[in-house]
């Protein structure tokens, strides 16, 4: 039976394509809906860009027919524009208010229709609402993805210590010989631990082609100063070093080190090594708690509360004043070695022989951060690091933005290795504040 799917406006600004996610079902967009997405066009961010866009997508089903009688769409569905709304709305609510008028216009279905209406929101009070007027509601889960079950990169097995040792011996262990039926994700690092509960244990690679486990490539101590203090750090680490890894996911909690490995090792491959041209450092302007407003000042000077905690790190690595006075963080951007630079200016660019780190990626949307690795060019790296549990962005959560998107969409490609970091490694105090609160 064809199903009535309502669209909220924050569902288009998310997506512009939701249109074409519902089947053959029928798609209401509310008037209102069209004028709300009108408002927002002019902005310069995604929000704007996913404004125009849909314009564009309802502009071409325009010409196949009138929008206000339903235009079919190619998986046999149908979108229409909905003007009608319930004008006796008696529920306590003020219908001149937007949010309202679109349960106004789902109400008025619901009441003419023979077929159930769903509101699609990811405003989570405009699904309470809904419910409280008898309206079923659900959040736009397309791209969702269950956190709690999310790719870690790094499997824990227990092997007998006979096979422990062997590995150490030969420097190999197929997979047939752990007894795994099933192969491994590409870039995936094991654990080999002691079943009997001994002491001993190899922390190896998986080789896809080899079809086996392998020692870990990389046999340094330090990167850039920093020396790895947990399995999860040096798998990173490995991860992070490996040029033929070209995209790179770091997941954790705060001061489980994301950002200190990823600049240690951009740091490394761009100043040392010269693997890479620059290192371009990007991070979503999402502000935790009030925002400051306006910024006076340049680029530079505008970025520079909101790239603070990256400054913090990078002058942690690299010193933040030396004796004579100078400021090698300052003198490796005059160096044109380091940049850093906001998301909206990523969009358009094509960059080449670049270490990029987009640190915050939890705040992004599955289309952004497409949107951002479509920009790398030929021998560029890309680095994602976040936090899914500390997520600013109101209408993403845990299961829904575009850094567990990423994660769970590429585990399987030879270009991607993805590592989750446990461990805190900030302070004692951190790691409190990070697991109990």
């Amino acid at each position: 039976m064809r199903k009535i799917y309502l669209l909220d406006t924050n569902v288009i600004l998310h997506d512009p394509r939701a249109i074409f996610s519902f089947e053959d079902n029928l798609v209401i967009i509310p008037m209102v809906v069209i004028e709300e997405v009108d408002d927002q066009k002019k902005r310069q961010d995604s929000v704007g860009r996913n404004a125009r866009l849909f314009s564009r997508y309802l502009d071409g089903l325009r010409k196949k027919g009138k929008l206000s009688e339903g235009v079919e769409l190619e998986s046999s569905g149908l979108v229409r524009i909905e003007s009608e709304y319930e004008k006796d709305f008696s529920e306590g609510l003020d219908v001149n208010k937007a949010d309202n008028k679109i349960l106004a216009t789902a109400l008025y279905l619901q009441r003419s229709q023979d077929y159930s209406v769903i509101l699609v929101s990811k405003d989570i009070n405009m699904r309470i609402k809904s419910d409280a007027i008898d309206i079923k509601a659900e959040d736009y889960e397309t791209d969702a993805v269950n956190v709690d079950e999310l790719y870690s990169g790094l499997l824990n097995l227990k092997v007998s210590p006979a096979k422990i040792d062997k590995f150490f011996k030969t420097k190999n262990l197929s997979l047939e010989e752990l007894g795994l039926e099933e192969e491994l994700h590409p870039n995936q690092y094991v654990n080999l631990e002691d079943e009997f509960g001994g002491s001993q244990s190899a922390l190896c690679r998986y080789d896809m082609v080899r079809k086996s486990l392998v020692p870990l490539i990389f046999d340094k101590k330090e990167v850039w100063g920093i020396s790895p203090r947990n399995r999860e750090q040096k798998c990173a680490f490995e991860l992070l070093l490996n040029d033929n890894i070209k995209l790179v996911t770091l997941v954790g909690k705060a001061g489980t080190g994301k950002t200190l490995l990823a600049l240690a090792a951009g740091l490394q491959k761009v100043v040392e090594e010269k693997e890479y041209k620059k290192l371009i450092v990007t991070r979503p302007i999402v502000p935790m708690g009030n925002d400051l407003g306006y910024l006076p000042g340049d680029k530079d000077e505008k970025l520079a509360p909101w790239m603070k905690p990256i400054f913090d790190n990078m002058e942690f690595l690299v010193g933040g004043n030396d004796n004579d006075g100078g400021n090698p963080v300052a003198d490796l951007k005059a160096m044109n070695l380091i940049e850093m630079e906001a998301i909206t200016y990523i969009r358009g660019r094509s960059i080449p022989d670049q270490f990029i780190i987009v640190d915050e990626a939890q705040n992004l949307t599955p289309h952004e951060l497409k949107t951002i690795i479509t920009r790398a060019g030929e021998n560029s790296k890309i680095i994602l690091t976040g936090d899914p549990y500390q997520i600013d962005h109101p209408y993403l959560d845990s299961n829904s933005n575009g850094l567990t998107y990423v994660v769970e969409r590429l585990k399987d490609k030879k270009l991607f290795g993805h590592m989750t970091l446990n461990k805190g490694e900030r302070s004692k105090l951190a790691e409190l504040a990070a697991s109990c609160l």
